[in-house]
């Protein structure tokens, strides 16, 4: 029997969640080269940054994946490297590894070591995955600016885990602490990663259609936040809310303008021309398979 609700999230596993966790593909290759000369880094940032060639990005990853475990044998508990391991292995199993069974075993790694990051690098930040939710939910209100990086990176790598587990409930039901973190992000700092937090959050209110609890309309104004945020210059924002959002809703004239204007769209941007590239192929596959789909 046809579900739609089924089809979509079928459709956004392929081109929803791997766009968000891929954009910390930047910070985990830059600050693992910042460990290793701080010269390289700012430099590595940007070629990464404004880059248009994803194949080359992609097959360049492994190498800084074996960088990095090269790092973290010497310091194993260091929490500057835990981070960055965790931001490369979760970036490259959302945006490359097409195995679920490979980036699921990728996720895990990177979501034990973030853990263990955040237990090394914020105060009383041990155990999160494990406490009682409304005592984990007090410690991140109780999180202020300073924090929003290492928040973020946690939220996103959490979800990066939670979208390789998708088939097991006890992973979808950790859903609420993260969204708990991206939503303390928005709050402390909207414009972080280019109003990224947004991103999410619209995400997290489009998994579901309104008769299962899920928010589309919300989902819709956390887009445009963040749409508003990085001046319509982040094109994966559109991605998302066509994909997410317009297929929710089953709204094919919005779905196919927004991604029309994806691919009219320059791709060159600061610091955004990696993930514009790839939001445009992402746009011509959504469009590609939207007579299917509607």
């Amino acid at each position: 029997m046809y579900n739609p609700y089924l089809r979509h999230r079928r459709s956004s596993k392929i081109a929803g969640w791997f766009a968000l966790v891929g954009v910390c593909l930047l910070s985990g290759c830059a600050s693992i080269m910042g460990s290793v000369t701080g010269g390289l880094a700012s430099n590595l940032s940007a070629a990464i940054l404004n880059s248009d060639d994803p194949a080359m990005i992609r097959d360049g990853a492994p190498s800084y994946l074996i960088l990095i475990d090269s790092l973290m044998a010497g310091s194993p508990d260091n929490a500057t490297l835990l981070a960055q391991s965790a931001e490369l292995h979760s970036a490259y199993a959302g945006a490359f590894v097409e195995d679920p069974v490979r980036a699921a075993r990728l996720n895990s790694k990177a979501k034990a070591q973030i853990l263990r990051a955040t237990c090394r690098s914020l105060k009383n930040a041990c155990g999160l995955e494990s406490r009682d939710f409304d005592e984990f939910s007090a410690w991140v209100d109780a999180q202020g600016p300073s924090s929003v990086p290492a928040l973020y990176s946690l939220g996103s790598i959490w979800a990066g885990w939670i979208q390789g587990n998708s088939s097991d409930f006890a992973a979808i039901a950790q859903l609420g602490r993260v969204k708990a973190l991206i939503q303390r992000v928005a709050d402390l700092d909207p414009e972080h990663a280019n109003g990224g937090a947004f991103l999410y959050l619209g995400v997290f209110e489009t998994l579901l259609p309104p008769a299962m609890g899920g928010r589309p309309e919300l989902g819709r104004r956390h887009f445009e936040r963040a749409l508003t945020i990085s001046n319509e210059r982040n094109l994966i924002v559109k991605v998302m809310m066509a994909n997410q959002y317009a297929r929710l809703i089953f709204d094919r004239e919005l779905h196919d303008r927004l991604l029309q204007e994806v691919l009219a769209a320059d791709v060159q941007a600061p610091g955004l021309t990696l993930m514009n590239t790839v939001a445009q192929e992402r746009a011509q596959l959504l469009l590609d398979s939207a007579d299917d789909y509607f």
